[in-house]
């Protein structure tokens, strides 16, 4: 019976701050299987239920919610214990992280070094990101970004209209202030995520997978939030192969929601063979 919990989470619309949806948590005891399933009740405050194998264990996002109109999850299965892929899609996750690592370590160093003697501050950015079952995690990257980042974006924003909406939009920008020199090389070609290596092999990311999220873009995936958490998140994936930034946000949550609606070990394969013409390809860059 301990082996499972449940928890409610009820999404409520507060006028006070206008579209933005909160989550309340609540635990309590199950003795079903573990799945995911919307109870009934009103339209401004329904509840989704998580239920998963030793959830507490995990940290589960608590910012998992439906957008207006939505009565379900496209997925009703979730499993807790299980990442999709299991034990295969692991193996080769801890093969390609190990032999990359120990390839590619020179070119690390020599990114350390840029990093440190152009700029001030940290080689590394950590950031919390939501991965599977909805545990948070430290996701690693090199330093691409000036020391006072937040501050420099809030400004830019806050000058520009259309630049505020293309943030709302992407939670990118085309031309980031923020950045460096050296950073924008780095994003360019994608070597700014060699340090998420780290992450795969304590088994918080695999090489291919949804790209890693923070925990409010989560209602933007709506009702297909079960399937980003079925899996960990990759440091490369079908998004990334198939336009990157090109592509709007609900184009990247459709891809991510084929790619585990129809997983295969050969599809991570052609994924990960694609990923080194797709980095080359400036103008796309993640």
């Amino acid at each position: 019976m301990d082996a499972f919990a449940t928890m409610a989470i009820t999404t409520t619309h507060d006028a006070s701050e206008g579209s933005t949806l909160r989550s309340e948590v609540q635990d309590c005891p199950i003795t079903t299987p573990s799945e995911i399933s919307l109870v009934p009740g009103s339209s401004a405050s329904p509840v989704l239920v998580i239920s998963a194998t030793r959830v507490a264990e995990s940290d589960v996002a608590k910012q998992i919610v439906l957008p207006p109109g939505h009565n379900h999850l496209e997925h009703n299965h979730l499993e807790i214990a299980t990442p999709l892929g299991g034990l295969p899609k692991r193996a080769v996750d801890v093969a390609i992280a190990l032999a990359a690592i120990i390839l590619l370590s020179p070119l690390m160093l020599m990114i350390m070094g840029l990093i440190k003697t152009t700029t001030r501050g940290s080689i590394f950015f950590a950031h919390f990101r939501i991965g599977y079952g909805g545990r948070r995690f430290r996701c690693y990257k090199f330093r691409t970004m000036v020391s006072d980042a937040e501050e420099a974006l809030a400004r830019h924003l806050a000058s520009d209209p259309n630049v505020a909406q293309e943030w709302l939009e992407t939670r990118k920008l085309r031309n980031d202030p923020r950045v460096t020199f050296v950073g924008r090389l780095l994003r360019k070609s994608s070597l700014d995520e060699l340090p998420q290596l780290i992450n795969i092999l304590r088994g918080e990311m695999s090489c291919v997978g949804p790209r890693p999220i923070v925990a409010h873009e989560l209602q933007r995936y709506g009702a297909h939030a079960a399937e980003y958490l079925r899996t960990r998140p990759g440091l490369t994936g079908i998004w990334q192969v198939s336009g990157r930034s090109a592509l709007a946000y609900a184009d990247r949550v459709a891809l991510d929601s084929h790619y585990v609606r129809n997983w295969s070990l050969w599809t991570d394969l052609a994924i990960i063979g694609k990923t080194a013409f797709a980095v080359m390809k400036f103008d796309e860059a993640a």
